[in-house]
């Protein structure tokens, strides 16, 4: 089984794919093939699919869309496989679980190759941090789940994806900072200066890299413009990160360091 969350949900047997149509059997599967391995209570599985307005047949329709998920299965598997639909989508302890080990998981291949990102950025390999955490943003094909509706439960999942997907890109442009490569991360952080306004980190970095480029001026905006966001949004002033920074700005310190200014839960010891 191949399963693909990053983007547009995608699981695959052999024969083809075995995502539904409709809306909430799409649900379903989401869900189930986020937490493969484990099972999934059928009451997590109604939160999700009704919410707090679970119908009086809501524990029959949700047994429907299971049946229509093992069709879809049994429609998928190769003639002479050892399972049947029922062993790859079963039942047990109140709940249902995929039980299958994924040929492929993009999820999963996000996280590792995030880690051995981290890794490297601990050690001060700079060049291997960007490839790994490169590789790693390189598997979204979209927003998480962008074609799936979306109860609580994949909601909060879904945040927690996208969370870990601005840290790794973060985490890359530290690693890129490091490698000189300020110039050629100016257009990209602009970008996402713009998507992110209020976001200090990204900010933090643009800030940086203008001032590597010899423009102060446009770094020194940078921070006018983060400060008004906050103030105008929130009624709050930059973190005293943000304003040391600034200051560092002011006085010209000739070789600003992110180590000073980046909140990060990666050891910075070492990153330029």
């Amino acid at each position: 089984m191949e399963i693909g969350v990053l983007g547009p949900v995608s699981v695959h047997l052999q024969n083809g794919s075995i995502v539904p149509t409709a809306g909430k059997p799409r649900q379903l599967l989401a869900l189930l093939a986020l937490r493969c391995g484990r099972v999934v209570p059928v009451s997590t599985l109604m939160e999700e699919v009704w919410g707090d307005d679970i119908p009086r047949s809501g524990l029959t329709t949700l047994q429907t869309y299971v049946l229509q998920l093992r069709r879809l299965i049994a429609d998928a598997i190769p003639a002479g496989a050892p399972w049947t639909a029922k062993e790859l989508l079963t039942t047990s302890f109140n709940g249902y679980q995929l039980s299958v080990t994924p040929s492929s998981f993009d999820l999963d291949e996000f996280e590792r190759l995030a880690r051995w990102g981290d890794v490297a950025l601990e050690r001060g390999d700079a060049e291997s941090a960007s490839k790994h955490l490169s590789q790693a943003l390189a598997l979204w094909r979209g927003q998480a789940l962008m074609d799936v509706p979306m109860g609580r439960v994949l909601t909060m999942e879904v945040i927690g994806m996208e969370e870990a997907r601005m840290r790794v890109h973060e985490q890359r442009i530290v690693a890129d900072l490091r490698l000189g490569k300020h110039a050629m991360l100016i257009p990209e952080l602009r970008k996402l200066v713009a998507e992110n306004p209020m976001h200090e980190n990204i900010c933090a970095s643009l800030m940086i890299a203008f001032h590597r480029a010899g423009s102060m001026p446009r770094a020194l905006q940078v921070f006018r413009n983060l400060r008004q966001a906050l103030i105008s949004e929130l009624g709050v002033e930059p973190s005293s990160r943000l304003q040391k920074l600034h200051q560092a700005l002011l006085s010209s310190t000739p070789d600003l360091s992110l180590r000073e200014f980046y909140m990060s839960d990666v050891n910075m010891a070492g990153i330029a």
